[in-house]
């Protein structure tokens, strides 16, 4: 992290009491709390609360929190903030909810929704269900194809690859002309992480539509158990690791095998400050406060 010496002097940036904050805002309403002796997670949750754009573009590099309207990557924020933060935060309690997920007071998710309010906590449980559980899915069912030995050969697709059609019912470039035609935004040749993230999300979608009913269930529960599994060994630092390695692997290794191109992973990366901002404004809460 960025030590307290080594951060540029800030400029003046008006702080609204209440509403809505926009990124600078919001950067510094967490760093002015922080300098004041606020506890930095309640600090940090009273920001995200009111934080409003879906998504930045922060040295060149998108960081989307809001993917497709519906899906909060809270934990993609508050590595945001806690990184503007520098050593403000302290290291360890940093990591462990960044990576284990563990909130530094012992507050449990009743306490986490009444603070970033009941509009985006619906939105987190989106991203939980669209995308942590489909990423689940998908890791579970590679896992099978390799115990079954599916190790790819002659004429057959590598497990990672053959999990979409396993688990879709087509290939994985169909997938791509599929996402491409319903979204407007065809993949590029290399995905980011948040790239990745909404075709994942909307992979759970066309699961749910196209599906049946109970091949639905079983394959979520499929999914939910991989996370049991994780999760025993407090290793939410493996399902994150599994998802970004995917991320790399899976795309860009599909890319690599039909057009020769090198595989890259992408992963949540340091941040410099804030270069560009998005400016749209965050679902409303229709009246339940939440934002």
């Amino acid at each position: 992290m960025t030590s307290t010496a080594e951060r540029q002097p800030r400029a003046h940036v008006r702080v609204p009491l209440e509403g809505p904050l926009t990124p600078e805002q919001g950067v510094e309403a967490f760093l002015r709390a922080l300098e004041r002796g606020a506890a930095w997670y309640s600090a940090l949750l009273g920001v995200i609360a009111r934080w409003t754009a879906p998504f930045e573009e922060i040295d060149g590099m998108r960081s989307t929190y809001l993917i497709a309207g519906e899906a909060f990557d809270w934990l993609l924020l508050a590595q945001r903030l806690i990184e503007a933060a520098g050593d403000l935060v302290p290291a360890e309690e940093a990591e462990q909810l960044l990576v284990h997920g563990i909130a530094p007071d012992g507050s449990g998710e009743a306490e986490f929704e009444a603070a970033i309010g009941p509009a985006k906590h619906r939105a987190h449980l989106n991203f939980q269900y669209g995308v942590v559980v489909e990423e689940l899915l998908l890791l579970a069912v590679e896992l099978e194809l390799v115990k079954d030995g599916g190790m790819g050969g002659a004429g057959r697709p590598a497990p990672d690859l053959e999990a979409f059609e396993r688990v879709y019912g087509i290939p994985l470039e169909e997938l791509r002309v599929l996402y491409a035609g319903d979204t407007g935004s065809p993949l590029p040749e290399r995905l980011s992480q948040s790239e990745f993230q909404a075709f994942t999300y909307w992979l759970s979608k066309y699961r749910v539509r196209t599906g049946e009913p109970a091949r639905v269930a079983s394959d979520t529960k499929k999914a939910m158990a991989m996370m049991s599994r994780l999760e025993a060994g407090r290793s939410r630092l493996g399902r994150l690791h599994a998802a970004q390695a995917r991320a790399g692997r899976v795309i860009e290794a599909h890319n690599e095998r039909g057009r020769g191109h090198p595989s890259t992973r992408p992963g949540r990366t340091s941040r410099a400050p804030l270069s560009k901002s998005a400016s749209l404004e965050w679902p409303d809460d229709s009246g339940d406060g939440g934002s």
